[in-house]
């Protein structure tokens, strides 16, 4: 596949849709010019996650250093923050950086001003978890971010009212604030894919023949609850959903 770039700047950004060989580009370029790869993926930073969030293989991360992987337990908290420090510290190292993209709240985090927002309070969250409609509760008390997020999104929703709990002012009014860092100048290239309907099936043939079914299992037998964010995820919660019902 012929490079997007014809030379690497500080930070390169590969985005596009799922299965669209993001990860691999990044790594043939990062071994090009002795860069380090930053998954802006939130999966893959979850440790014992490998099939179903199609991480690079232990002997690739040999050939090519990379950042956010197996970086958290599945008890363990990992934001956009710790994201943008991982590519600060790359950047810092004194290499260019490759980032696969990736989640689209970490990419934003990267060319936007980040806003300051307190850290995860697992009490509180706990709260509102038992929740059966959150986003109504998000309507009374922040209208201007309720009417951005669908009633569905529940994780960002949750955790807009953990800062609302916290802080006592929406996350909408706090996103307003002064920046706790500056944006990151990007060179970004999309990659696009006019087979990625029969590429998104071979990975999935691929993923199932390497043990996509076997290793949800084994983290929910290790004593993670279903409704865990990660096993709702997208990769993540139509295998759940087999295995909790027994089919």
């Amino acid at each position: 596949m012929p490079h997007p770039v014809d030379s690497l700047p500080p930070v390169l950004l590969i985005g596009g849709p799922t299965a669209a060989g993001k990860s691999g580009l990044a790594m043939e370029i990062a071994a090009q010019y002795g860069a380090t790869v930053v998954s802006a993926d939130a999966m893959t930073v979850w440790r014992g996650l490998d099939v179903g969030t199609a991480k690079p293989t232990a002997e690739e991360r040999l050939r090519v250093p990379h950042r956010c992987i197996d970086v958290r337990d599945l008890h363990e908290e990992f934001n956009v923050a710790d994201f943008l420090d991982e590519v600060d510290a790359a950047r810092l190292e004194g290499g260019r950086v490759v980032i696969a993209g990736g989640t689209p709240f970490y990419l934003a985090g990267l060319v936007r001003p980040m806003a300051i927002l307190p850290a995860p309070n697992h009490t509180i969250r706990a709260e509102l978890n038992v929740l059966a409609d959150p986003w109504t509760y998000l309507q009374e008390v922040d209208p201007v971010l309720a009417a951005k997020l669908h009633p569905n999104d529940r994780v960002r929703i949750i955790r807009a009212l953990e800062v609302y709990r916290i802080t006592g002012e929406p996350m909408s009014q706090r996103q307003k604030g002064p920046p706790a860092r500056a944006p990151i100048a990007a060179k970004v290239a999309w990659l696009d894919r006019d087979d990625l309907r029969e590429r998104i099936s071979t990975r999935l043939q691929e993923m199932r023949g390497r043990g996509y079914v076997e290793e949800t299992r084994r983290v929910l037998e290790q004593g993670t609850p279903h409704q865990h964010r990660v096993l709702r995820s997208f990769a993540y919660r139509h295998i759940v959903e087999h295995i909790v019902s027994g089919l």
